[in-house]
């Protein structure tokens, strides 16, 4: 079944917003790796759409009101690190302050709103800042004993792309009922994570290093899951699939809410 408004009612479909990876990516039209996010919303019954970085904050707004949830994407970029009182490690990566700022509209908007927020990778990074928590800057700089998390901690001439790890979810969390065992296997890009978690936010998942994989929200009634690994680029995973329908149903039934709420 479709997670939609129901058909003949004169409501519109879901509409999930996610904000472009990059500045640069935005201006260049580049949209391979936002594709995957939009390919996974669209299997699970929304309509994705794209939420431009360099909008004046009305506009920015205006948009925002019109969408039922969103994704927070991954980001060749890195979190600001003055956002969480550190200051910038030579490891990482290119800022970009017009996604960091747009991900920070968007989570005011959506927390003070409701509307569901699925932060993956970066995303997950980003909220974890905004709600105060800190992170790691680089995995092999500052945790050397870590797994390879990332194609930068692969040896010269090693295979590039996603790689894959074990994960323990807790028992009781969102994610680990999605999963149907505490036990599970995800995919990993990245080269930073939660240190600190955030105000709120529960740890749901940990690779083997004890690196942080899932947080959830448990400071209120809000639908809020940040994963570290890409589900959009595991189509065929059964976990994958659940959370993104599981996130689609969230915007679904805040989408109703507000409709009851105007009625």
């Amino acid at each position: 079944m479709t997670p939609t408004l129901p058909s003949g009612s004169g409501f519109a479909p879901i509409r999930v917003g996610i904000p472009w990876r990059t500045t640069k990516e935005q201006q260049q039209g580049e949209r391979k790796k936002l594709d995957y996010y939009f390919a996974a919303i669209k299997k699970a019954g929304a309509e994705p759409i794209d939420i431009r970085l360099n909008q004046p904050p009305a506009q920015l707004q205006a948009q925002l009101s019109e969408l039922d949830g969103f994704v927070l994407p991954g980001s060749p970029a890195d979190v600001d690190p003055s956002g969480y009182g550190a200051t910038k490690h030579p490891k990482t990566n290119e800022l970009d302050d017009n996604r960091d700022r747009t991900d920070f509209a968007i989570l005011d908007h959506a927390f003070a709103t409701g509307k569901p927020v699925l932060a993956i990778c970066f995303g997950c990074q980003v909220l974890n800042v905004y709600l105060k928590g800190t992170l790691i800057q680089d995995l092999r700089a500052e945790r050397p004993d870590s797994i390879a998390h990332g194609d930068t901690d692969l040896p010269p001439g090693a295979t590039k792309g996603d790689i894959e790890h074990p994960v323990d979810f807790k028992g009781g969390s969102l994610l680990a009922g999605w999963n149907g065992t505490t036990a599970g296997k995800i995919n990993s890009s990245h080269h930073q994570a939660i240190e600190k978690p955030g105000a709120n936010l529960q740890i749901t998942a940990k690779a083997a290093d004890g690196i942080i994989e899932g947080v959830e929200w448990t400071g209120g009634p809000n639908w809020v899951v940040g994963v570290q690994w890409h589900p959009e680029r595991m189509p065929n995973d059964a976990l994958s699939q659940r959370l993104f329908a599981e996130f689609v149903t969230a915007a679904a039934r805040s989408a109703r809410g507000s409709v009851v709420q105007k009625a």
